[in-house]
């Protein structure tokens, strides 16, 4: 039996040990290749492989077996509970041997107003050389109703209802670091994209200057161009040549950083493939304060913990109560014996009546029910400052949306007019109607407007990630499941 029981507890442990995981009901299939080419993912694959291989997130969904398993502890609080004791003594006197074996199970079961109920059955076999052979059986069978202290439907199942909320604490805690972790990830995917797109600008810039050059050189062999004003693009390609070499710098470190959410080798070669792209979004304050209050997890968590300190101070009320209970037993007991000198016999005892306890003086349970109730006025003041925080934080990213879209259309515009004004400005030179100069201030122009219209792009693209993120809805609007 032991080694069965064995068994069968190993082949429980490695069941449980096998946590779960997040997943995407719109995944895309994520391409395996070899360490020598790139993977090229789109943000969709990036979220779903995050998914799978995050390491924050899978070390929350380890935690989680441990979690629930604490909830199927408190759920068990009114089923039966068996335990089994047993022993065996062998006892070498000058005179005598003895040998005694005993075995004695034990169910007891907590009922949802308080009361105790415990019925043991005992089988003991004494084996002795002078008296000879003693075989005893009982039972035993009580009932405890508390009346004060630990009485009534309330207290006996605040226990189960604080192990449900925690439960939904944990469920909400893991909501939110799945959605901090994917919000992380679309984050450094963006920055990928914002470092390869400043590369692309930066190698644009240079061909630019490059062409530049070969601008100059014709014009000065032709007489129309001092040798020594060559010298300013020349400056100016070194300038670009550092600046595609820092961009390279950038990627990398893009790079490297979004792997490490991903949770892929570091030596794999990267490239975010999806296009920078944005679509206006409008969504009113107050609609938007509403959906929060109903998703958002840091919020709901305050509202549990409400519930959960005004359960501790009622427990903590009740714990002042004088212990009343009304108690009632029963046991029989039969022995018998195989010597005939000993008769054997058979008791029946019962008992019915009132036990009490009443402390006197003890100051913990007054600190204990004073420490509840300042914890029900202080959660009180936390939920308050939650809400309005809550209130600003929504009110704030709901404005910042529309100014970064209003910044991103005015960059838009800046970097077109940058463009049409650098074209306009090499046509003159190359008739001789400007000058190096002016072609150097029209390209630094273009250059800030297309990195003002790029970060600008990327910075309305996060705030409309990070907005999800406080209204509680990234999940939704990445369309995954927990899986838990």
């Amino acid at each position: 039996m032991l080694m069965m029981f064995s068994l069968s507890a190993g082949a429980w442990t490695d069941d449980v040990l096998l946590p779960s995981t997040p997943v995407m009901n719109t995944t895309a299939t994520i391409p395996k290749l070899p360490a020598s080419e790139i993977l090229e993912l789109t943000l969709t694959e990036a979220v779903a492989l995050g998914l799978q291989q995050n390491r924050t997130i899978r070390s929350a969904y380890l935690q989680r077996i441990s979690q629930r398993f604490d909830l199927i502890v408190a759920e068990d609080q009114f089923d039966p509970q068996l335990s089994l004791q047993g022993r065996y003594i062998a006892t070498q006197r000058d005179d005598d041997h003895e040998q005694l074996g005993e075995v004695s199970p034990t169910v007891s079961i907590s009922g949802s107003l308080g009361t105790r109920f415990s019925l043991s059955w005992t089988e003991a076999l004494n084996q002795s050389g002078e008296v000879g052979s003693n075989h005893s059986r009982g039972v035993t069978f009580t009932v405890v109703q508390p009346l004060l202290r630990d009485a009534g439907k309330d207290v006996a199942t605040a226990p189960l209802r604080l192990a449900r909320l925690s439960e939904q604490v944990h469920l909400l805690g893991l909501q939110s670091t799945v959605s901090q972790v994917v919000t992380q990830i679309v984050l450094s995917y963006r920055e990928l994209l914002r470092a390869q797109e400043q590369l692309i600008i930066a190698k644009e810039a240079l061909a630019r200057s490059q062409q530049l050059a070969e601008v100059n050189e014709a014009l000065i062999a032709a007489g129309q161009m001092a040798e020594f004003d060559i010298l300013q693009t020349q400056a100016d390609m070194a300038n670009r040549e550092l600046e595609v070499d820092e961009a390279i710098n950038q990627r990398e470190a893009r790079r490297l950083e979004l792997l490490h959410l991903l949770g892929l080798d570091i030596n794999t070669e990267l490239q975010a493939s999806d296009p920078l792209t944005a679509q206006q979004v409008s969504l009113d304050s107050e609609e938007a304060q509403h959906i929060a209050k109903e998703h958002q997890p840091e919020y709901l968590t305050q509202l549990i913990a409400r519930e959960q300190v005004d359960i501790q101070a009622e427990l903590a009320h009740n714990q002042r109560l004088w212990d009343i209970s009304l108690v009632g037993g029963a046991s029989q007991l039969q022995n018998r014996f195989d010597n005939s000198d000993y008769a054997s016999d058979r008791r029946w005892d019962a008992y019915a009546g009132v036990q009490m306890e009443i402390p006197i003086g003890d100051a913990g349970q007054r600190r204990d029910e004073v420490q509840a109730r300042v914890n029900v006025l202080d959660q009180a003041l936390r939920l308050t400052e939650t809400e309005q925080a809550l209130a600003r934080d929504i009110d704030d990213a709901v404005r910042s949306l529309d100014a970064q879209w209003r910044q991103y259309q005015l960059a838009q515009r800046a970097a077109e007019l940058s463009r049409r004004a650098l074209e306009l400005e090499r046509e003159k030179l190359s008739v001789g109607r400007s000058s190096n100069f002016q072609v150097l201030s029209q390209e630094a122009d273009l250059r800030n407007a297309q990195y003002a219209s790029l970060n600008t792009l990327i910075a309305y693209l996060n705030a409309q990630t990070q907005l999800d993120l406080r209204l509680g809805m990234t999940l939704e609007s990445w369309d995954i499941a927990l899986n838990d």
